[in-house]
C-alpha cells in the first residue's frame, strides 16, 4: 500500500500554495538527511539531538528478535497480562498499536487511586509490567513502578521477574533497573518522546503484548521510502502543507480515524501535532474526535477555523472541507512524524522543544511540598462545589457553565475539558465534548488528567491564549486512597495537587478555568453538566 493525502477546499488550496517551495527547497531529502538548519539558526541545538526518529525503522530491526523472544519466555510460564506504565509519548504509540492490533494492552497512564488500584490489584498473579520513561524520572512513572513492586512483594512475587524496563541511556531508571535485575531495553536519545513510536517506547509493550511489531516495522519502512523524495507528491509534504498551509493557517485540526485496522490513531496525534507546534504563540490545536462526534456526522458544523482530518486505511474521495489521508497503520506513523515536522518549518517554529510542559509539573510538585489550605469554593449545588480563576457572580451550576462558556471567544476560542478523575470509571464523561460542541458551536477538546498534561497541555500554554478550560475533579476520599511507597504523598494527593498546579499555571496566564469538584456520582454530575451546556443553544 501506498500513503494516499488528498485534500479539498481551504485545506487543498493552502496545499497547493506552499507544496511547490517544500519541493524546491528539499526539505524532504534534508529532513532524512538530519538537517538541522530546516527550523532556523534558534533551532538547531535542539533539532541537532533530536532526529534520530527518521532511522527508527533500522535502529529498531534489531529490538524485535529481543521482544519476540521475551514474549515467548513470559508466555511459557503462563505470563499474559501485559500494563504499560508510561506518560505521553511512552503509552500513547504503544496503546495505538496494541489496539490496532486488536491484542490487550493495560495502559496506566494516570494517578487516579481507583485505576491504580484495578491495574496493581487484578491478575498479578499471570501480570508483565513495562515501565516506560525515557528521563527515568517522570514522577507518575515512577509512582506506578512503586506501586507494582509493593503489590508483587505483597504477592510473594520477585518484581525481578516480572518488571521490564524501557528508558534512556543513562537514565536514573536505568541505574535503577539494574540493580534491582530488571530487563533493561534502552531507546535512541536522540528521539523525543512524541517520535517514539517506532522505537522500544512504541514497539516493547506493543509486542510483548502479541502484536506483530516485524510487520508494523516493514509497513514502516515502506512509508520511509515515500517520504524521501522532493516531490509534490510526497505524502508528508502534501499532508504539512494542508496543516499548516494558508495564510493565515486554519489553527485546528479536527482528527478521526474510521478504519478498523487504525484505532484510536487521534490521541497519538493529538500529542505530536499539539507539543511539536504549540509554542511561541502559535501552533496548531489537534481535536480527537470519534465517529459518533458531531463534526464528523455532520462536518457542515465544523467552524471555520477548523481542519478536518479523516485517517483510515483505504483511499478514499474527499470533498468539501476535508483532508483524506490512507495507509496502514506503520506507514501513517511515519507520514505524520515528517509531516508535523515540516509543519514546525511552516509555521516557523521549533517542532522539538516543549518549553512550557515542565510549568505544570513543577506548580504540583509546589503544592506536594507545601500543602496549601484549598481555595474555597464560590458555591456548591447538589455535591458540585465550583471554583473559578476569573470573576464568578454564577450561584447555580447552570450560570456557571454560562459565564465561562460566554469567554469563548466566537471566531478564535476553543474550550478543554479536563478531567482529573478515573478515566476508566468515568469513561462517560466523553459525553461532555459532544454536548459542548453543541452548545458552543465552536471548538471543543477533552483530555484525561494528568495525561493530558503531556500531550496538549503544552499548547494550553505555549499556544494562541485563545483557550477557555473546564476541570472536572473528584473529590478526595481517603478509603478509596492508594499510598504511594516511600513517598509523602497518595495517589489521591498526587491527582488533586497536578490538577491545583495545572490551574494555577494557567490562571497565570491569563486564561479562565473553571473548576468542578464532584463528590457524589461522576456520572450523575457529567449529566447535569452536559445538560448546561445544551441549554445554551438558542430556543432551547
Amino acid at each position: 500500500m501506498s500513503v494516499q493525502v488528498e485534500s479539498a477546499g481551504f485545506a487543498g488550496a493552502a496545499a497547493a500554495s506552499v507544496l511547490p517551495t517544500l519541493a524546491a527547497d528539499k526539505v524532504a531529502s534534508r529532513l532524512f538527511a538530519h538537517d538541522d538548519t530546516l527550523w532556523g539558526e534558534e533551532a538547531r541545538s535542539e533539532a541537532s539531538i533530536r532526529l534520530g526518529w527518521v532511522d527508527a525503522v533500522q535502529v529498531s530491526r534489531p529490538l524485535v528478535g529481543r521482544i519476540l523472544a521475551l514474549r515467548d519466555e513470559f508466555r511459557g510460564v503462563g505470563l499474559d497480562r501485559v500494563v504499560l506504565c508510561g506518560m505521553g509519548g511512552s503509552s500513547l504509540a504503544p496503546e495505538v498499536i496494541a489496539a490496532s492490533a486488536g491484542v490487550p494492552l493495560v495502559v496506566l497512564d494516570g494517578t487516579a487511586p481507583g485505576q491504580v488500584a484495578r491495574a496493581t490489584g487484578t491478575g498479578l498473579d499471570r501480570t508483565v509490567v513495562v515501565v516506560s520513561s525515557k528521563s527515568g524520572s517522570t514522577l507518575e512513572t515512577d509512582s506506578q513502578r512503586r506501586a507494582f513492586e509493593a503489590a508483587f512483594e505483597a504477592a510473594g512475587i520477585d518484581p525481578a521477574e516480572r518488571i521490564v524496563v524501557v528508558t534512556d541511556p543513562g537514565s536514573a531508571l536505568e541505574t535503577y533497573a539494574e540493580e534491582h535485575d530488571y530487563r533493561v531495553f534502552l531507546a535512541d536519545p536522540h528521539v523525543g518522546g512524541r517520535y517514539s513510536a517506532l522505537t522500544a517506547f512504541g514497539l516493547v509493550p506493543s509486542g510483548l503484548a502479541g502484536a506483530d511489531i516485524e510487520a508494523l516495522l516493514n509497513e514502516a519502512e515502506i512509508g520511509v521510502q515515500q517520504c524521501l523524495e522532493d516531490s509534490e507528491e510526497n505524502p508528508s509534504l502534501r499532508l504539512a502543507a494542508a496543516l499548516a498551509g494558508g495564510a493565515p493557517a486554519r489553527d485546528k485540526i479536527g482528527i478521526f480515524s474510521d478504519s478498523d485496522r487504525i484505532v484510536g490513531f487521534p490521541a497519538w496525534a493529538e500529542q505530536l501535532i499539539a507539543e511539536s507546534t504549540g509554542k511561541q504563540g502559535t501552533g496548531l490545536l489537534p481535536i480527537a474526535l470519534t465517529g459518533a462526534s458531531p463534526e464528523v456526522v455532520d462536518p457542515s458544523r465544523v467552524p471555520e477555523d477548523v481542519t478536518l482530518v479523516r485517517v483510515t486505511d483505504d483511499p478514499r474521495p474527499v470533498s468539501g472541507e476535508l483532508v483524506g489521508i490512507s495507509g496502514s497503520l506503520g506507514e501513517q506513523l511515519v507520514v505524520w512524524e515528517a509531516a508535523v515536522a515540516v509543519a514546525g518549518r511552516i509555521l516557523g517554529i521549533n517542532p522539538f522543544d516543549q518549553p512550557d510542559v515542565e510549568s505544570a509539573k513543577a506548580a504540583a510538585r509546589d503544592l506536594l511540598d507545601h500543602r496549601p489550605e484549598a481555595e474555597p469554593a464560590r458555591f456548591s449545588e447538589d455535591g458540585i462545589q465550583v471554583r473559578a480563576t476569573f470573576p464568578l457572580t454564577a450561584t447555580t451550576l447552570d450560570a456557571a457553565v454560562a459565564e465561562l462558556a460566554s469567554r469563548v471567544d466566537g471566531h478564535h476560542g476553543y474550550l478543554a475539558i479536563q478531567a482529573y478523575v478515573d478515566r476508566e470509571a468515568a469513561s462517560a464523561l466523553t459525553a461532555l465534548r459532544p454536548a459542548a460542541v453543541d452548545g458552543l458551536a465552536r471548538p471543543v477538546t477533552f483530555g484525561w488528567g494528568p495525561r493530558f498534561l503531556h500531550s496538549t497541555g503544552q499548547y494550553h500554554k505555549g499556544g494562541p491564549r485563545t483557550g477557555v478550560f473546564l476541570q472536572i475533579t473528584a473529590a478526595p476520599r481517603a478509603d478509596a486512597d492508594v499510598a504511594i511507597p516511600d513517598r509523602p504523598f497518595s495517589f489521591g494527593e498526587l491527582i488533586v495537587a497536578q490538577a491545583q498546579g495545572d490551574c494555577a499555571v494557567l490562571a497565570a496566564h491569563g486564561l479562565p478555568v473553571l473548576t468542578l469538584e464532584v463528590s457524589g456520582s461522576l456520572l450523575e454530575a457529567g449529566e447535569r453538566i452536559a445538560a448546561a451546556f445544551r441549554r445554551l443553544e438558542p430556543g432551547a
